[in-house]
């Protein structure tokens, strides 16, 4: 007994079938757009550090990546109110929150290998002649091959 797989479907047509996908593509469509009427309301310097994160029962949850711009729009929270009260998709906007979320950095910043200097792959050269496990004795052997000449001044 073999198992086929399903035919491959467009993603149009999963978009229309599936209510699951319809109902998060939908969510995603309607956060972009109160993305763009909060964006239109804000300096155009705190537009990239500001993001609609929900927006339900009168609350406006806005993450922003800058403790800095937090701070400042939290200075400039009763003109956006007003400014969004405004617009027919936030005309019961009761608050408006500020969640500051800096932006995930990678934990470990991968940087240049060390240079092996020439003494230390003669000393990994000496020490594999000593070896008598085959691969130990290659793998010091690639070691020590990844030594940096050295420059004459």
């Amino acid at each position: 007994m073999s198992l086929r797989p399903l035919p491959a479907k467009a993603p149009a047509s999963l978009l229309r079938e599936a209510k699951p996908l319809k109902a998060l593509f939908g969510e995603a469509r309607r956060l972009d757009r109160l993305q763009q009427l909060v964006e239109s309301q804000l300096q155009p310097a705190a537009r990239e550090y500001c993001r609609v994160a929900s927006w339900r029962e009168g609350t406006l949850l806005l993450i922003v990546t800058d403790g800095h711009w937090a701070t400042r729009l939290r200075y400039q929270q009763r003109r956006l109110q007003r400014q969004l009260q405004g617009m027919e998709e936030f005309r019961d906007l009761s608050r408006i929150l500020f969640k500051v979320q800096p932006p995930e950095t990678p934990r470990h910043k991968p940087g240049p290998a060390p240079e092996l200097s020439v003494r230390a792959a003669d000393n990994l050269q000496e020490t594999a002649r000593g070896i008598t496990d085959p691969r130990l004795k290659a793998a010091l052997e690639r070691l020590a091959s990844h030594a940096r000449p050295a420059v004459d001044d």
